[in-house]
């Protein structure tokens, strides 16, 4: 599922608490929620992209460490 699908069906579960409990917020603060969940879930993404990237970095250090001792 795509952030932007997952942070829509995030807000709409919301949605459907707040409704259950007679409750009842405007459609705006329903789009706020989802831009807010996604931007949470694309920050999270990007930190984890930001960790891969490093040990990927950092095994390509050590294969060109050990090729170099390899010749």
């Amino acid at each position: 599922m795509h952030q932007t699908d997952h942070a829509q069906a995030m807000a709409d579960r919301f949605r459907e608490l707040v409704e259950e409990a007679g409750s009842h917020l405007p459609e705006n603060h329903y789009d706020e929620l989802k831009l807010i969940i996604e931007a949470g879930l694309d920050t999270a993404l990007i930190e984890v992209m930001e960790k891969i990237a490093g040990q990927l970095n950092d095994l390509a250090h050590e294969i060109t460490n050990k090729a170099e001792f390899f010749d």
